[in-house]
């Protein structure tokens, strides 16, 4: 019985001590709303040369009017800040598929995975040195969509549909000068449509798919190529470790160093963004 007269004194005790802290915090809200609205009403009203408000001029046709163009036929601030935050959001998907970035970032991964080293260099690395590439490649098509797009757009000589036409225009001939026919076919039939009767013709629906197949096509074809002689040093290294009776010793802990040796002698980082460089220089 004492435990329990405790125990229910003690509960009574926390109840109230809630109680006393649930009133001081609704004192404390209490003030600073009496503070906040006294802050508003503070400012004075000058009774000797009062103001009239503006009334301000009612949109034609009783609806929302928005300005898109300034007073010099640009764009206004508002519009080309929602144009920035949008291309922000899509930049990642832009970059994957219409750019030379996909065909870069997958080469360098099977080099990684072709000398045994599954973390080294790391994904940050890769990717960024398969962006400045991509930019690099780029370059001259990006200076002209800014040249012949977007600050003609910026300045108001260009309306938003021409611009998108015209911006679009050199991504279009620099996925064309590297998708496959058999591509641009494949992407055709499997959205049943007419045959283009010109490359030109066709949709960016179907070229930015038939590009990306392309482009992890050779990828493909590169990352082959290098797999090759580490291949046959792997095997050289097997057959002599089988060959003197060391089955136990793994194999790859003896080719690693000569994979590594060998890729640095050749000068394997430069061959291959050489490599990657002018297959696209070539287009």
């Amino acid at each position: 019985m004492t435990w329990v007269t405790v125990t229910s004194t003690g509960r009574r005790r926390d109840i109230a001590r809630y109680l006393v802290m649930a009133a001081l915090v609704l004192v404390i809200v209490a003030a600073i709303v009496m503070l906040v609205t006294t802050a508003g009403h503070a400012a004075p009203i000058d009774p000797v040369t009062p103001t009239a408000p503006a009334t301000p001029a009612p949109p034609s046709g009783g609806g929302l009017n928005v300005q898109i163009n300034g007073p010099d036929g640009a764009p206004s601030s508002a519009i080309v800040t929602l144009i920035g935050i949008t291309l922000l959001s899509v930049a990642p998907a832009l970059l994957l598929m219409m750019t030379s970035f996909t065909k870069i970032f997958v080469v360098l991964a099977m080099t990684r995975n072709a000398l045994a080293l599954p973390s080294i260099p790391p994904n940050q690395v890769l990717a960024g040195l398969a962006l400045f590439l991509s930019l690099f490649i780029m370059a001259p098509i990006l200076t002209d969509i800014n040249d012949h797009a977007l600050q003609p757009y910026l300045n108001g000589a260009m309306s938003f549909d021409d611009a998108v036409t015209l911006g679009s225009g050199p991504l279009r001939t620099f996925m064309l000068a590297h998708t496959r026919e058999e591509d641009l076919a494949l992407m055709t039939r499997a959205a049943d449509q007419a045959n283009p009767v010109s490359r030109d013709a066709v949709s960016l629906l179907t070229l930015i798919p038939a590009f990306m197949i392309s482009e992890l096509r050779a990828a493909f074809i590169i990352g082959f190529v290098i797999f090759i002689p580490f291949l046959v040093i792997d095997l050289v290294v097997s057959a002599a470790l089988m060959s003197m009776g060391m089955m136990m010793l793994p194999p790859v802990m003896i080719s690693l160093p000569f994979k590594i040796l060998l890729f640095v002698l050749v000068d394997g980082w430069g061959l291959i963004i050489t490599t990657l460089i002018t297959s696209y220089r070539g287009g």
